[in-house]
């Protein structure tokens, strides 16, 4: 029994441990949360299965970037197939603080994929 609660006790203060660890080295301070909205086109072969990567630029040369927009926040669900013909695809999550209003961006395709042409819409 001694064993058990003593196992239960040090878990306890590891588990202790790892969330302050993890609360002081939080720095949200200058983090921001992005939403982006990105629409595929609907012409023929408008779809691609590459890995989209977006840099924000705010009028300061200040620079906030996603390397990988669908792990980085995409909201479509587990199961959806981001950047395909005609898809709406929205995506948040946080990234480094601007200083002024985006004024700038660059949205960038790596090439991979079976489908690496694609046509943006709108953001």
């Amino acid at each position: 029994m001694i064993r058990g609660s003593s196992t239960v006790i040090l878990s306890f203060l590891l588990l202790t441990t790892v969330a302050i660890a993890l609360a002081l080295d939080n720095d949200d301070d200058n983090m921001c949360v992005f939403t982006v909205y990105i629409r595929t086109g609907t012409v023929w072969k408008a779809g691609t299965d590459s890995v989209m990567s977006l840099r924000l630029y705010d009028s300061y040369g200040q620079d906030a970037v996603i390397s990988d927009l669908v792990s980085w926040g995409g909201l479509m669900g587990p199961f959806h197939d981001y950047f395909e013909r005609g898809n709406l695809d929205i995506f948040t999550g946080l990234g480094s603080c601007l200083s002024g209003p985006v004024c700038a961006m660059n949205l960038t395709s790596d090439g991979s994929g079976g489908h690496h042409g694609w046509y943006c819409n709108y953001v």
